[in-house]
């Protein structure tokens, strides 16, 4: 087992989870919430995130306005964000995309935070998953005789020690997110 390529696997998986958990509404408006949002534009020859597309500000606590750089999609990126249904009508304002947030209720905010602890599962199954390769690769090299058993014992520790650091960032992520969400 190569320590890096496991830190390097689980350091990705911890990545997604943040980026997975920052499209969750908070009552706040932030541009993560469109801006992985992908869109056909230019008839439907390109996929490309609104991030890529457009600058992302936020005017206030409850409103989005997305600036397109080619005002010519300006109607492809309303299109794909009202697709994907997420709660909120994009609106044309000239030559801009303006999107306003109701403030969550307390249902919306039970609801987001079950979502969170699902997608926060979703990556610990996804931490678990690495460490299990790698234990496979520890047991195949003692196996094969590369190492002695104590070396297999010492790898099979570090790994797990890796394993529970990671699974602490993901806990920090999600008891942030929660915070943030159950605030008013």
């Amino acid at each position: 087992m190569q320590e890096d390529q496991i830190r390097a696997r689980m350091g990705k998986v911890l990545e997604n989870v943040s980026a997975d958990v920052g499209t969750l509404r908070t009552g706040r408006a932030t541009s993560s919430l469109v801006s992985e949002i992908l869109v056909s534009v230019y008839g439907g020859q390109q996929k490309l995130r609104i991030v890529e597309l457009a600058t992302i500000t936020a005017t206030d606590p409850y409103s989005l306005l997305i600036s397109p750089w080619d005002k010519s999609i300006i109607g492809e990126i309303r299109r794909g964000i009202e697709a994907l249904n997420l709660g909120f009508t994009p609106v044309l304002t000239g030559e801009e995309i303006r999107i306003n947030f109701p403030p969550l209720t307390q249902e919306d905010r039970a609801r987001y935070v079950k979502l969170l602890h699902q997608k926060l599962e979703e990556g610990r199954i996804q931490l678990r998953q690495a460490r299990q390769e790698g234990m496979k690769d520890i047991k195949a090299a003692g196996e094969q005789g590369n190492q002695g058993e104590d070396e297999t014992i010492r790898q099979e520790k570090r790994l797990q020690e890796i394993t529970d650091e990671f699974m602490g960032k993901i806990e920090e992520v999600g008891q942030h997110k929660e915070s943030e969400l159950r605030s008013l």
